[in-house]
């Protein structure tokens, strides 16, 4: 181990999501990899199940151990948890309550507890811990994210909305109330395990709706905003599979306050994101594009006013796995290690 080294569990190491925290942490200066678990495969190598990681000679010959948290709370300070909907719930307070630091990648910590029969069809069991969570958005939060026992890593989608409008609703250019959401997201976005819905059959060729109007991150979008800046919105969000394997594109519709420009809501975001390493805010006329957030933790932001209608769009732009999710995960171990938010993260895409 490294001297001085921070101690960093990834459980659920064996998802898309583990395999990109394994990628992005295996060079970090500043963190050992102490523990891999799993569960559908305790027992196989790292290489067995992400095979273009089997170069990194240090990792790609572990193997996956069973989450065990007396184990993981020996071996690590901080627990990064990939793991499918309710288990970090029942996971994460055992690690807590042992002293260690968790980032939740899923949506076990990110609303309020009476929203979770809702829109996940459980209650919570650790309600206490939901209050004590701190959203991990880093370009928003990162105060709060610094001090955090429990962070709740934002989802895919919430992430580009939340960020392109909270600003521009603080600062009043765009009025709150209902906000329309069209979401576009490729097929990585639904896990690693098969399906005949995410298959090459149904996906070739295919743009399809799916979860609407109930898919779980309308609710995070409206909290997200909400605790950045105080205002209530009510989201209507439909989101759409399209034949990619990364990248997520959000295009949110609001209420254009009397006499706002483009270059009014350009302006704002600049401002709000002047300095920040991953939010790009591209100029008037310019058009978000996935493609080019491929393996980068960036999210790529545009705004226009559509004076005819009265209707502030903002369009944001993402890798779903990176600043989607392990990437804004590592930024956020980052900051709750102290360390520069953008140690060990790539801010450039890969193109084309």
């Amino acid at each position: 181990m490294r001297s001085g080294a921070a101690r960093v569990a990834v459980l659920g190491a064996s998802g898309f999501t583990g395999g990109e925290l394994v990628r992005l942490l295996a060079a970090h200066p500043a963190v050992e990899l102490s523990y891999l678990g799993a569960k559908g495969s305790v027992g196989a190598t790292l290489a067995d199940v992400h095979p273009h990681l089997s170069t990194l000679s240090d990792l790609g010959g572990r193997i996956l151990e069973p989450i065990e948290p007396d184990l993981v709370a020996e071996r690590a300070g901080v627990a990064l948890c990939a793991l499918p909907h309710g288990a970090s719930a029942e996971l994460a307070p055992a690690l807590l309550e042992a002293g260690l630091r968790v980032i939740d990648l899923g949506g076990d910590f990110r609303l309020a507890p009476g929203s979770y029969p809702e829109w996940y069809g459980f209650e919570h069991p650790a309600p206490a811990w939901l209050e004590k969570a701190v959203y991990g958005l880093p370009e928003l939060f990162a105060e709060q994210v610094a001090g955090a026992e429990l962070v709740a890593n934002p989802g895919c989608y919430p992430t580009p909305v939340v960020l392109g409008l909270a600003p521009l609703l603080a600062a009043g250019l765009v009025e709150p109330g209902l906000v329309f959401v069209d979401g576009k997201s490729g097929v990585s976005g639904a896990g690693k395990g098969p399906s005949e819905a995410t298959s090459h059959a149904s996906t070739e060729g295919s743009v399809r709706p799916y979860a609407a109007p109930r898919h779980r991150h309308t609710p995070e979008m409206e909290r997200g905003i909400e605790l950045a800046t105080g205002l209530k919105v009510q989201v209507a969000f439909v989101p759409h599979l399209v034949p990619a394997v990364r990248g997520v594109l959000t295009t949110a519709a609001a209420r254009l306050a009397e006499g706002v420009t483009t270059d009014d809501l350009v302006d704002r975001l600049r401002e709000a994101y002047a300095g920040q390493p991953f939010a790009r805010v591209l100029p008037p006329g310019a058009h978000a594009d996935t493609k080019r957030t491929r393996g980068a933790n960036l999210v790529e932001l545009e705004a226009f006013a559509d004076r005819r209608s009265g209707t502030a769009v903002v369009v944001g732009a993402l890798d779903n796995l990176v600043k989607g999710a392990a990437g804004q995960a590592v930024q956020n171990l980052n900051l709750v290690l102290g360390l520069d938010q953008a140690t060990a993260l790539p801010a450039v895409g890969v193109y084309p």
